[in-house]
């Protein structure tokens, strides 16, 4: 009788202990799917809600007084607005600076008001192989300006109104909703014609960025200056720090969680199925003893063990992934609203499921199947 035949007859003599092999696996593989599928959304989730808080780097210019900068909010100096472009020659492994968007801010006197008068670049720039996916809260179209909270109070303006800015006519795209920051009395318009009435054609005075989410280790703040050098010398890094650490701090935490709580998953199931191998060797010693009489070899009888973990690693593995992706397709949504139409189906790791589980089951088998080839058969079947 071959051995597969055998394996197949043992497993429908055998159903119990075959079902509960089988759940192991399927459990196993089902949370991890499950952990794994869900660990890519909130990653996605957490990238866009942590992007929505806003850039947390700002380049200005190297000769900038600090002092000043901070009592003022922007740098007195200016730079070419093409620096910007220098970022676009960088690869995204050279470089942690991404979605950089150039602006321009001054503080001006408009309509009896003190103002910060801001140009928004209508276009970010992305290192080389970075996706393109703009940060810019809002785009502002050439001749339209946006009005900070406080300015559109004082003023009684409407959406749709034209105001003069310094003798040029603009329509007010949008009234800003109130912030509780210096952007109440902001107004934002096309970096070309906040140039333009400024006198600053081509100057820019910040580039504003994202710092990508590394793990080397060290300040990730030297980082960024030693790669600014050598970029952009002619600028200066300042880091908004506690934007940084939340984002780095809530990307990395359900990374910790999955490490810790998936290896006490696969080792309690590695124990479920050895502790199933075992009884399923103790219940066959004298069968395993009349075949050992029989002629069978020592090879043969450990195919028999191996072979079933084998089989119940591939249907586990299957019915595993289906249940776990299923599972992070049905609650994902509800978790992780933001990106909730991007959540997928991972097939790659069906593909690991059905190459991993099979191993992982065989070696959880191993040490039955060699008790199982060890014992002496006359001793077996004189105890029988």
């Amino acid at each position: 009788m071959s051995t597969l035949l055998l394996i197949l007859k043992e497993i429908t003599h055998r159903k119990y202990n075959f079902v509960l092999s089988l759940l192991a696996v399927v459990t196993a593989v089902a949370v991890y799917i499950a952990f794994f599928t869900s660990a890519q959304d909130s990653q996605r989730e957490t990238t866009r809600l942590m992007r929505d808080i806003g850039y947390n780097l700002r380049i200005i210019p190297k000769e900038t007084d600090m002092i000043k900068f901070w009592e003022t909010g922007f740098s007195d100096y200016t730079m070419p607005e093409d620096y910007i472009l220098r970022f676009a020659e960088k690869t995204q492994d050279e470089i942690q600076y991404r979605h950089l968007l150039a602006t321009l801010q001054q503080k001006v006197t408009w309509q009896g008001m003190e103002v910060l008068l801001t140009g928004i670049a209508a276009k970010e720039v992305v290192p080389k192989g970075v996706a393109e996916s703009s940060m810019i809260p809002f785009a502002v179209e050439p001749g339209k300006v946006y009005l900070g909270y406080e300015l559109v109070q004082k003023t009684g303006v409407k959406n749709g109104d034209i105001v003069d800015l310094f003798g040029k006519p603009f329509q007010v795209a949008s009234c800003l909703p109130e912030t509780g920051s210096d952007d109440d009395i902001r107004i934002y318009g096309h970096l070309k014609d906040i140039q333009s009435i400024l006198n600053l054609d081509g100057r820019i005075n910040e580039i504003q960025a994202l710092e990508c989410l590394c793990k080397e280790p060290g300040d990730p703040l030297d980082r960024l200056r030693t790669q600014l050098e050598q970029v952009l010398p002619e600028g200066k890094v300042i880091q908004l720090k506690a934007i940084s650490d939340a984002r780095r701090e809530q990307r990395f935490m359900l990374e910790r969680l999955f490490a810790r709580l998936l290896p006490l998953v696969l080792v309690g199931c590695a124990i479920w199925i050895g502790a199933l191998a075992f009884l399923n060797v103790r219940e066959r010693r004298f069968e395993i003893g009349v075949l050992r009489a029989l002629g069978y070899g020592s090879f043969r009888i450990a195919a028999l063990f191996l072979g079933k973990a084998i089989i119940i690693g591939l249907i586990g593995a299957a019915i595993g992934f289906f249940l776990g992706t299923g599972f992070a397709m049905s609650f994902g949504p509800q978790v992780f609203k933001v990106t909730a139409k991007s959540i997928r189906p991972i097939y790659s790791l069906l593909t690991w499921s059905l190459l991993v589980a099979p191993t992982f089951t065989a070696l959880s088998t191993f040490i039955p199947a060699v008790v199982a080839v060890t014992e002496d058969p006359a001793v077996t079947l004189r105890e029988e």
